[in-house]
C-alpha cells in the first residue's frame, strides 16, 4: 500500500478525540491508521509554549501548517537551483551527501541542506531521471532503509559470544589477548576515526586512524600491523557488535587471531580498551580534527601512554610488560 500522509481532517480528528481525552489506539482505529503514525504525528507537530504552558497540546490547524513547512523544505532542492546545482558538483565529486552537507555547514554557507534531504532528493523521480544515485559512494539504485540492520546472530554467532570465550582469558594470566575499540569524534569533521588496542595482560595499546568507518578496511590494517607480530601475542581480540567489526573472519583467515564479541550494550566486557579510551581522550577530544593529525603525532600519544607506570602492573609501564612478555616467547 502507498504511503498517503493525514490530512487536515485527520488531523482535526485526532485534536477533537485527544480533547476528549481518548486513547491513541482508539483514535488510530477511528482513523484505520497505525497507532505508531499517531504517536508520530502528535509528537512531531505538538505545540508548546514556553512563556505559556497551559496552552501546550496538539491543534490540527497548526500540525498541518508544520507538515506542509516541512514538505517545502524537503523540496528545497526543486526550489533552488544553484543550490541544486551545488550538491550535484559534490556528488560529481565522488563526495558523500554527508559530506557535502557537513562542508555547507563548515562553510558557514545561508542556504544549505542536511543530508537526509539530498538523499531523498537523489531517489526521487527527479533525481532518478537525472542518474544522481550512480554518483553515490555506495552506488545503490535504491536506498537502503535508514535503520536496517543486518540479522546480527547471523554476523555475530553464538559460538563468538564472551560467555564462551575461554576462561583463562579473563583471568588475565595469559599473555596475547586484546580488546579492540573505535574511538568517534564529532560528525561535522568527518569519517575519520581512530581504532584502539588493548593487550589484556600487559594493558599495553596501539592506536591508529582510520578514515572510514569501513570493516573489510579495519580488519586489513589490524592484520598489517599485527602480523610480525607471534602468533601467542596475538591470540585473539575481543570487540562490541558495532557494525565497524562485521568483517571480523578476515583476522582469523589473515593472520589466525580469534575474535569474540561482548553481549549488546555491554561495553564494560570490554573495560581494558574503555577505560584506555577516558585516558586517550585527554589527548584526543572528540573535537579533534584528525586528518590534520600526523602519523607521528599519533604515535607519540601512544608512546606517552604506554610509558605511564601503572598501579596494576606494580608500577612497571605497558611498554616494559609488553617487552619482557615478548622475550618469554622466543
Amino acid at each position: 500500500m502507498a504511503h498517503t500522509e493525514l490530512d487536515l481532517r485527520e488531523r482535526r480528528v485526532i485534536e477533537d478525540m485527544l480533547h476528549a481525552k481518548a486513547p491513541v489506539a482508539q483514535i488510530a482505529r477511528h482513523l484505520c491508521r497505525h497507532r505508531s503514525s499517531i504517536y508520530r504525528e502528535i509528537k512531531r507537530n505538538r505545540f508548546e509554549d514556553t512563556e505559556l504552558p497551559e496552552l501546550d497540546g496538539y491543534y490540527g490547524m497548526l500540525a498541518e501548517k508544520s507538515a506542509k513547512e516541512r514538505r517545502a523544505r524537503r523540496r528545497k532542492l526543486v526550489r533552488c537551483e544553484t543550490l541544486l546545482a551545488a550538491v550535484v558538483e559534490g556528488l560529481e565529486a565522488g563526495w558523500s551527501p554527508e559530506q557535502i552537507a557537513g562542508r555547507m555547514r563548515q562553510e558557514g554557507q545561508a542556504l544549505r541542506v542536511c543530508h537526509e534531504t539530498i538523499y531523498a532528493y537523489v531517489y526521487s523521480k527527479d533525481g532518478q531521471a537525472a542518474d544522481l544515485a550512480r554518483r553515490l559512494p555506495e552506488r545503490r539504485k535504491n536506498r537502503r532503509p535508514r535503520h536496517a540492520r543486518r540479522a546480527r546472530g547471523t554476523v555475530f554467532p553464538p559460538d563468538r559470544a564472551i560467555q564462551k570465550r575461554p576462561e583463562i582469558i579473563s583471568t588475565r594470566q595469559v599473555f596475547g589477548h586484546w580488546e579492540g575499540d573505535l574511538m568517534i569524534f564529532q560528525k561535522d569533521l568527518g569519517p575519520a576515526n581512530v581504532a584502539s588496542l588493548v593487550e589484556r595482560k600487559t594493558r599495553y595499546a596501539v592506536l591508529f586512524r582510520n578514515n572510514d568507518r569501513s570493516s573489510t578496511m579495519l580488519m586489513n590494517r589490524l592484520i598489517d600491523l599485527f602480523s610480525p607480530l607471534p602468533l601467542p601475542a596475538r591470540q585473539s581480540i575481543t570487540f562490541d557488535r558495532g557494525f565497524e567489526f562485521v568483517a571480523w573472519k578476515h583476522l582469523e583467515r589473515g593472520m589466525g587471531t580469534e575474535a569474540w564479541f561482548c553481549d549488546p550494550q555491554a561495553p564494560w566486557q570490554k573495560g581494558s580498551v574503555e577505560s584506555f579510551n577516558r585516558r586517550a581522550r585527554r589527548y584526543l577530544p572528540r573535537d579533534t580534527q584528525l586528518m590534520a593529525l600526523s602519523n607521528r603525532s599519533m604515535m607519540a600519544i601512544c608512546e606517552r601512554l604506554n610509558g605511564t607506570p601503572r598501579k596494576c602492573l606494580g608500577y612497571r609501564t605497558p611498554a616494559e610488560a609488553f617487552r619482557e612478555e615478548l622475550r618469554k616467547l622466543k
